[in-house]
């Protein structure tokens, strides 16, 4: 494959780039490779702001977990840059990326037919695991509950001991054993199982697993190569995380939602599922520990965040460390960031980079 770059970084960003107190060369050249899987541009031909780029690039050269940060305009990118241990073949875990890419296998799920309705109930898909439920109001749970966060279970991370559980992969058996802290429906909790049943509950609805599926409806026509996704003791892909994607191409699944789920002369979700997936089904999520002070107006789509950054709505996939694809339609941009996951390790060192990662794309994104 032949690589060329964009003519050299120019003299004006360079003394920016000393003004803002980031001197080296390095730190301050953005510049995407030119290669056959995007269009490349510069920020200031698709009018963006160049010195709101630089600051951004500036502020991820300091920060020491940060692995990968592009910026799409206008379909076209036009920064890009990889720090630490990132390059731009590099495709580690992306954490809860990974259930915005399921709530896009749902959607071609049932465009494809696959799958009937989202108001099926879970326990159709788990028969084994219905007749030991006592709580009549499980019965109930149906997929757009799961979809939406609004099953009832509890965010796991609340209750040590079912958090635990997390990492065994063996969760089907939690149907049944672990409480409902609400009715199906009523109030949103993060739940890690429950979007592993919804993509358990797809690839039996679909005979077809999550990851087969995904490279047969999306990924192969997209053009993206998935490179690895973990799965439970019965080989089921889980869908609450661990999805393998290169930056470029979260930042191609990103582009897919602002072009409506159409890519090329191909329509991979349908229009509306877009529209659907991208409105507040929840208007009060409550996310994880205090953010910080770049993003108000918090909501929860199906398996999507949004919030205000500025004057701009912005709907994004959040993953563990601090991995993120932003969408902000009104300006037709998409912002990814890679990062390391931090697998299996939750602690004050793990959100204060999660956290500096998600501040870092708001401060920039209300500049705009």
């Amino acid at each position: 494959m032949t690589i060329r770059l964009l003519p050299t970084i120019t003299l004006s960003v360079l003394i920016s780039a000393c003004m803002s107190g980031c001197c080296a060369v390095e730190a301050a050249d953005f510049r995407p490779v030119e290669r056959d899987d995007w269009e490349v541009s510069t920020p200031a031909a698709e009018g963006l702001d160049e010195d709101a780029v630089l600051d951004l690039y500036c502020e991820a050269s300091r920060r020491d977990e940060l692995y990968g940060l592009l910026v799409v305009k206008n379909g076209r990118l036009v920064a890009e840059r990889y720090f630490n241990e990132g390059a731009i073949d590099e495709h580690g875990k992306r954490a809860s990326v990974t259930k915005s890419y399921l709530s896009a296998i749902v959607g071609a799920a049932l465009q494809d037919g696959c799958l009937p309705s989202l108001d099926q109930p879970m326990l159709d898909f788990f028969p084994d695991i219905a007749e030991d439920v006592d709580d009549s109001r499980k019965h109930d749970i149906t997929l757009r509950h799961l979809l939406q966060m609004r099953s009832g279970f509890p965010w796991e991370e609340a209750h040590p001991e079912v958090w635990e559980q997390v990492w065994t992969g063996d969760l089907d058996h939690l149907i049944a054993e672990v409480p409902l802290e609400a009715d199906p429906g009523q109030v949103h909790h993060y739940s890690n199982f429950g979007t592993h049943w919804l993509g358990k509950s797809v690839a039996r609805s679909c005979d077809e697993d999550l990851r087969t599926l995904g490279d047969r409806l999306l990924f192969d026509p997209l053009g993206v190569e998935l490179h690895g996704w973990t799965q439970d003791v019965d080989g089921y892909y889980i869908g609450m995380g661990d999805i393998e994607f290169t930056a470029r191409d979260m930042a191609r699944f990103g582009q897919l939602y602002l072009d409506d789920g159409a890519f090329g002369d191909q329509q991979l979700l349908p229009e509306s599922w877009v529209e659907d997936s991208l409105q507040p089904w929840s208007t009060d999520p409550e996310p994880a520990l205090t953010p910080g002070p770049t993003f108000d107006d918090w909501e929860y789509g199906y398996l999507w965040w949004a919030a205000t950054a500025g004057e701009h709505h912005v709907d994004f996939a959040w993953g563990h460390g601090g991995n993120f694809i932003f969408l902000v339609r009104e300006l037709d941009l998409v912002v990814v960031v890679t990062a390391n996951p931090w697998w299996g390790e939750s602690s004050t060192a793990q959100w204060r980079h999660e956290r500096a990662h998600l501040n870092l794309v708001g401060r920039f994104l209300a500049a705009l």
